[in-house]
């Protein structure tokens, strides 16, 4: 019953700013209700704090004690949602499917596939020497693992 007023309150907060989309959303046994959120334009304080107050202002505490956190999904978290995908193009990626790990400029996000952009030095294919070559792989949201935005200093 509460978790599901607790959802119900969640959707319609999220219906009202298109531009956030759920990550996670947990309530354990002690009613600690758990929120991370992103956004296509990622995510400020005030759009936890809009998030928070949709949810608490809507609660009875005498009703039901809970604790509730609001939080935006972390720099270093991996990508689960594919609207993150797209908020990322022009990032570097390391991207794990079932048989390889590739890094990569993620250049393109489909409804479908994502695409990676790479160089690397190979042989020349006459004579000595290597030459800089361009790599380019469409990976399928279904056969990613897992993937994460590489922060470059």
């Amino acid at each position: 019953m509460f978790k599901n007023t607790v959802t119900d309150l969640l959707e319609k907060a999220l219906v009202e700013r298109p531009d956030l989309f759920l990550i996670d959303f947990s309530i354990d046994s002690s009613n600690h209700i758990k929120v991370i959120i992103d956004g296509d334009n990622g995510v400020l304080v005030e759009d936890c704090m809009f998030i928070s107050r949709a949810i608490e202002h809507n609660l009875d505490r005498e009703e039901q004690d809970f604790s509730l956190e609001v939080m935006s999904a972390g720099a270093t978290a991996p990508l689960v949602h594919n609207r993150q995908y797209k908020k990322n193009i022009k990032r570097t990626l390391e991207v794990r499917t079932p048989s390889d790990k590739i890094e990569g400029i993620l250049t393109k996000a489909t409804d479908d596939t994502i695409t990676l952009e790479w160089k690397v030095r190979e042989p020349k294919p006459v004579g000595k020497g290597k030459v800089t070559v361009k790599k380019e792989a469409n990976i399928a949201y279904k056969d990613i693992v897992e993937a994460k935005v590489m922060i470059k200093f």
